[in-house]
């Protein structure tokens, strides 16, 4: 099936024998899955961050930087799909929460419950506008 923008499904891709609804979907989960990756990058680089100890440390210097450019490129690709302001809620605040239970666990951060009850309300945040709204691709 040919679209308008010249590929199949108005998509710059090759011909399929899939249909444009199978396309489409597997294109956004594609993207959910690039901005998964671009947020484990993320939580690592952030993570390595503290150890690189104010970039005084070779090795976790390095890591973070890595870690980073890798965590921009995936969100960038996911952006093809995802609209940002999405895009950028889902990563920033499913960061927050790795970022907060990884400091807790291995760092000995402290999480008293209005901390608790703000990373739950982060959660449920996400949750919400990836169930319910509309400006969310599924």
């Amino acid at each position: 099936m040919q679209g308008h923008g010249g590929g199949v499904c108005g998509l710059k891709l090759p011909s399929s024998p899939l249909p444009c609804t199978v396309l489409a979907h597997s294109i956004v989960a594609m993207s959910y899955f690039f901005l998964f990756v671009a947020i484990l990058a993320e939580v690592a680089a952030t993570s390595f961050l503290k150890l690189s100890d104010g970039f005084t440390r070779a090795g976790p210097t390095a890591i973070m930087a890595v870690g980073y450019v890798v965590a921009f490129y995936f969100l960038s690709i996911s952006l093809r799909e995802i609209p940002t302001g999405v895009a950028y809620a889902i990563w920033s605040g499913v960061g927050v929460v790795l970022i907060a239970a990884i400091a807790w666990v291995t760092q000995g951060q402290k999480l008293d419950a209005p901390a608790l009850a703000g990373i739950a309300l982060i959660m449920v945040g996400v949750l919400v506008m990836n169930m319910f709204s509309k400006t969310v691709g599924h």
